[in-house]
């Protein structure tokens, strides 16, 4: 069993940063892609950023120059380093990874969410 568990969220002002964390436990022989996605009630959950094994990333054009998404493979953590938070950046975020629990065996994990609120 895998699980994939975020912390960081919170409430800031526009402008400020959080860093969201998302850790994987469990049965992992390695884990390849890990990403970010957000989501606001009533729509549909988007992309934010993702990254490789090898730490190529990308990022949807709305937090470019403001997010940066990293890992730290040997903690199995990735991370979202928001900056210059906006109010249309409040929503929950998920953490996804692509984990292999076996060299032949992968299934794609969510975790839980953490709020982020970016409000005066």
């Amino acid at each position: 069993q895998v699980q994939l568990v975020e912390s960081g969220g919170g409430l800031v002002q526009p402008g400020g940063s959080l860093r969201l964390s998302c850790a994987a436990s469990g049965s992992i022989f390695s884990i390849n892609d890990m990403g970010w996605y957000r989501q606001v009630p009533g729509k549909e959950r988007e992309w934010v950023a993702s990254i490789t094994r090898i730490g190529t990333t990308t990022l949807t054009d709305a937090v470019k120059g403001r997010f940066t998404i990293s890992r730290d493979n040997a903690k199995k953590t990735v991370y979202l380093q928001m900056n210059g938070l906006k109010p249309e950046d409040t929503a929950v975020y998920y953490c996804n990874g692509d984990v292999r629990s076996t060299a032949l065996i992968s299934h794609n994990y969510w975790g839980q969410g953490t709020q982020v609120t970016v409000s005066s």
